[in-house]
């Protein structure tokens, strides 16, 4: 079964940190673009962060550069999303997907089914 699996959300303070993880099964994230979305309430779902195929380059949304970091573990066929210095405008779900061409860009071929991330005191 071809699917991806995120993990790592929970509630955290202010200020606090969250390493999120998008596994994948039945494919090789080496081969994709992965990219990082999340989506609250109310707001559109906006992407947060990408690698591209090869790890070349790397991309942040504005809000959340010098905070989060992307990065990529071929052996464990994972992508993460290191967050720090969490904000309450943070919370969302989280979801990665996946693209099989060398940037992030839509339509993606996969998606995972999100993990909410709260930040809160």
């Amino acid at each position: 079964q071809l699917q991806l699996v995120e993990s790592g959300g929970d509630l955290v303070q202010p200020g606090g940190s969250l390493r999120l993880s998008c596994a994948a099964s039945g494919f090789t994230l080496e081969d994709y673009a992965i990219g990082w979305f999340r989506g609250a309430p109310g707001k559109v779902r906006e992407g947060v962060s990408c690698i591209s195929r090869g790890d070349a380059s790397t991309y942040y949304v504005d809000s959340v550069k010098g905070r989060f970091t992307i990065s990529r573990d071929n052996a464990k066929n994972t992508v993460y999303l290191q967050m720090n210095s969490l904000k309450p405008e943070d919370t969302a779900v989280y979801y990665c997907a996946a693209v099989s061409a060398p940037l992030c860009q839509g339509p993606y071929d996969y998606w995972g089914q999100g993990t909410q991330v709260t930040v809160s005191s």
